[in-house]
């Protein structure tokens, strides 16, 4: 197994749990993995940088098919308008959410600004809650 990594070497390199790696391999996103004569996983340098890809992707919020289809299109001979293309598709869905999440805020905010403690009859948290309005 010499140069080869064990999956949890490769686990901790690049900062997943083991079973991430097993589900990256049954989801079709990294290569099956090479096996030693006693049957183990082995992973070599290509594979740690196909995992550190895969990892910084997810990070970024990239889902699954997306990923997918940025590792097909790491090769040379492939178009970057397609890799921004889904680079671009993918922005616009994390400022919807940024949008979202800026709104929860806000009302989050001003419920408990003015919640006035004490008993719940008058709390403006359970009134946002119960609300059947959207704010």
């Amino acid at each position: 197994m010499q140069g080869k990594l064990t999956t949890g070497e490769l686990a901790r390199r690049v900062g997943v749990n083991v079973e991430t790696i097993r589900y990256y391999e049954r989801a079709g996103l990294m290569p099956p993995a090479q096996r030693t004569t006693s049957g183990r996983r082995a992973y070599d340098v290509g594979d740690l940088n196909t995992l550190a890809f895969i990892r910084k992707a997810r990070d970024l919020g990239f889902h699954l098919e997306d990923v997918r289809a940025l590792l097909a299109l790491r090769g040379p001979d492939n178009e970057c308008t397609d890799v921004k293309a889904i680079a671009q598709r993918h922005l616009e869905q994390v400022r919807v959410e940024m949008r979202r999440v800026i709104e929860v805020e806000r009302i989050l905010s001003e419920a408990v600004a003015h919640c006035p403690g004490g008993p719940t009859k008058g709390c403006t948290v359970l009134k946002v809650l119960e609300s059947s309005q959207q704010e």
